[in-house]
């Protein structure tokens, strides 16, 4: 077969692939040139710069597969690709070592002041009283995020005598401790850390996740170290807390917009700024061209690739049966990563005329929604229980040939329970926790459980009405008359924290979520 590699591949790649099939390496392509050559090509591979998107999928009309030689696809069009049958891959794992070490390295350099002792000397200076650095033996390290970076980086720091803590709410207790990490929440996290390192992808939950309000919950000595995604972490915000002495210093590698031309970063006082060095060694180079063509290898031969970003194409008859409930299992995942304490002992039920279909597609996009705001993987029928697995989440599935007043139902049970059916061909949220329901989701929802008292649900729509937040439709459970009830309302906006922060404080209301769904 043909591959066409259309930027720079570390050499062990390129022999894995020319090991078996015919080799094209052409980079630097002007964008019409790749557009002709692409026809007749089975296999695409590139990196970062070249933009696979609609267009250039539908000339590479004999493609089989695009392969990324690093994690992010942002410059690939997964839509277009999945509609036309290519698998893509990725090397989410080749990049991790690289990230880990950087993160140390960025960790030493703050806490030893090398690169302005580095200056200093260079200016024939010898004041070594101005430099006087900080041991990390005995510091405590607290790590966001823990997934293959994260726990790298923590088993690094352990042998460093460092104590280590981190918050994951997709990592059980027996995961992190298999890395010597104690889990606790984010603001014990903040309040308790010398040093806050971020392993976590830039999603729309994680995006600010590191703000004004975190940097003053840290100690005015700690330090920030952000090797992740640029945007986790508001530079501005940051900037303002260095310069006015309530941090004590911040290792940055990754900005919101790269180059970082004006951020405030660039003239803060106590910083190490790095050019988005994290996956920037020889090794890593060599290790994510070996990760791509191996999977690019394997989906030519027709073998699953571990690593696949889109989900492959299914069966005509799976397709009909389960295809018109994928999105509600999607949704039910979502729901409960946002409602559910936690994603411990997790069974998945699929009930009613849908038991009789195979199950591992809705498995596969349950994990998805649960998944989906902290890894930047794709999490599809190749790779869901991989992950999953990754992050100590165990999913038994059941089937059952009753869905009650349903014609099929999915139904996700842990420490809570959500479940889901469809109405019309649209998904319907049916129960949270001990609660029935009906009401289709939205992309924005309240709900709360208080106390079912005379006014309370007008108090509530009251607030928001203030807040110019408009309430679509709504939905009341009850376990009983004057007990406590559930309540649902899909809001065509999102409730700003502080009009949250309110509700939440009335008397009558004993626990909020704000739920988003998509």
């Amino acid at each position: 077969m043909r591959i066409l590699v259309a930027e720079s591949l570390a050499e062990d790649g390129l022999q894995l692939l020319r090991a078996e099939h015919q080799v094209d390496v052409r980079g630097g392509l002007p964008r019409a040139e790749l557009l002709d050559l692409l026809p007749g090509y089975d296999a695409l591979l590139v990196r970062s710069q070249v933009q696979v998107d609609a267009a250039v999928i539908a000339a590479g009309r004999d493609l089989q597969v695009i392969g990324r030689a690093g994690v992010g696809v942002d410059n690939i069009d997964l839509a277009a690709a999945t509609t036309a049958g290519i698998t893509v891959v990725n090397a989410p794992t080749g990049n991790t070592i690289a990230a880990a070490e950087h993160t140390l390295a960025l960790l030493f350099a703050l806490t030893r002041r090398v690169a302005a002792a580095d200056a200093s000397v260079r200016r024939g200076e010898w004041d070594r009283s101005s430099f006087t650095g900080r041991e990390l033996r005995g510091r405590t390290l607290g790590i966001v995020g823990l997934g293959k970076i994260g726990m790298t980086v923590a088993d690094r720091a352990r042998a460093l005598e460092m104590e280590l803590i981190g918050h994951d709410p997709y990592v059980t207790e027996e995961v992190a401790g298999h890395h010597g990490v104690r889990l606790v929440t984010m603001a014990a996290l903040l309040a308790q850390a010398d040093v806050v390192t971020v392993h976590v992808p830039l999603t729309r939950a994680t995006r600010g996740l590191i703000g004004a309000a975190e940097l003053a919950q840290m100690k005015p000595d700690a330090l920030l170290v952000n090797v992740a995604r640029g945007g986790v972490v508001d530079e501005e915000a940051l900037a303002a807390a260095l310069a006015a002495g309530r941090l004590g210093g911040a290792a940055v590698d990754v900005f919101a917009v790269e180059p970082p031309v004006g951020s405030p970063l660039l003239t803060a006082p106590a910083t190490v700024l790095t050019p988005h060095l994290g996956a920037s060694t020889a090794e890593a180079q060599t290790r994510v061209a070996v990760e791509a063509a191996q999977q690019v290898l394997d989906v030519l031969a027709g073998r699953p690739a571990r690593y696949a970003v889109n989900a492959p194409l299914l069966t005509p008859e799976t397709a009909h049966a389960v295809g018109p409930y994928l999105p509600l299992a999607r949704m039910v995942g979502q729901v409960y990563a946002q409602f559910a304490p936690d994603l411990e002992g997790l069974t998945l039920e699929i009930s009613g005329e849908l038991a009789a279909h195979d199950a591992t597609p809705l498995a596969a996009a349950v994990l998805g929604g649960l998944l989906e705001n902290v890894t930047e993987e794709r999490v599809n029928l190749i790779n869901a229980s991989h992950l999953a697995r990754a992050r100590g989440i165990g999913l038994v599935e059941r089937k059952s040939p009753d869905a009650g007043r349903y014609a099929s139902m999915v139904t996700l049970t842990g420490s809570t329970t959500v479940a889901g059916t469809t109405g019309a061909g649209e998904p319907r949220l049916v129960r949270l926790g001990e609660y029935w329901v009906d009401i289709p989701p939205a992309s924005h929802m309240l709900v709360t459980r208080h106390r079912d008292r005379p006014g309370t649900m007008g108090r509530i729509g009251l607030m928001l009405g203030e807040a110019d937040v408009n309430i679509s439709a709504m939905h009341l459970g009850r376990s009983g008359p004057r007990s406590d009830a559930l309540m649902i309302l899909a809001l065509d906006d999102p409730v700003p924290p502080a009009v949250a922060d309110r509700i939440r404080e009335h008397e009558a209301v004993l626990d909020l979520w704000l739920i988003r769904v998509d």
